[in-house]
């Protein structure tokens, strides 16, 4: 499931001209077939997410116990988010991408909408550690198409450097493959009532 980083950087994403700061973290395959305008049931299932609810007991568990670390060091604190500590991303979007995401929201995940097209989504989250960027595309493949996700990431100096090490054990083997294979039954179990 997890992918060169060509399969993102060789797409072309209005993100590369809005994040070309950015770092390219990671970038995985989304068990998601379908056809060509399925794209917005994609980004609407990333935003109903909810790490609290997920049905992984690994996932709730790091995910708590990442919010209250975050808690207990302040890397969390509102003076170190987005339009304090670091400008948000909005500001960089072309006139055509500003405001179509303005009504978005997550339920269960600290990010803020940034634009949405009919194959891409881009969302931003910024904390004492660094400023990041979850971004969905919506890519050919085989008779059809299927989602792609890249984690970019500006890190915020030596802390930040430390954190992503100490976090990508954890994002390769125990977040990011159950939370693709759970996206792939909601999505499956979609599809099944749709028929």
């Amino acid at each position: 499931m997890r992918l060169a980083r060509t399969a993102h950087t060789s797409q072309p994403w209005r993100i590369h001209a809005i994040a070309g700061d950015f770092r390219l973290e990671d970038v995985w395959a989304l068990p998601t077939p379908g056809g060509h305008d399925d794209f917005s049931r994609l980004v609407l299932l990333t935003l109903a997410l909810d790490p609290g609810d997920s049905a992984s007991c690994a996932i709730r568990s790091l995910f708590a116990l990442r919010w209250q670390i975050g808690r207990l060091l302040g890397w969390d604190r509102p003076d170190d988010g987005l339009g304090t500590r670091v400008p948000s991303l909005r500001d960089r979007l072309p006139a055509d991408l500003r405001g179509t995401a303005a009504e978005m929201e997550f339920a269960g995940l600290p990010f803020s909408p940034l634009y949405l097209t009919d194959t891409e989504f881009a969302a931003e989250i910024a904390n004492r550690t660094m400023h990041g960027i979850l971004h969905l595309g919506w890519v050919p493949h085989g008779d059809g198409y299927r989602g792609q996700m890249a984690v970019l990431v500006k890190r915020n100096g030596l802390l930040g450097t430390a954190y992503m090490a100490a976090i990508a054990p954890f994002r390769h083997r125990i977040v990011y493959p159950p939370a693709i294979r759970e996206l792939e039954r909601v999505w499956r179990r979609g599809l099944a009532f749709a028929a």
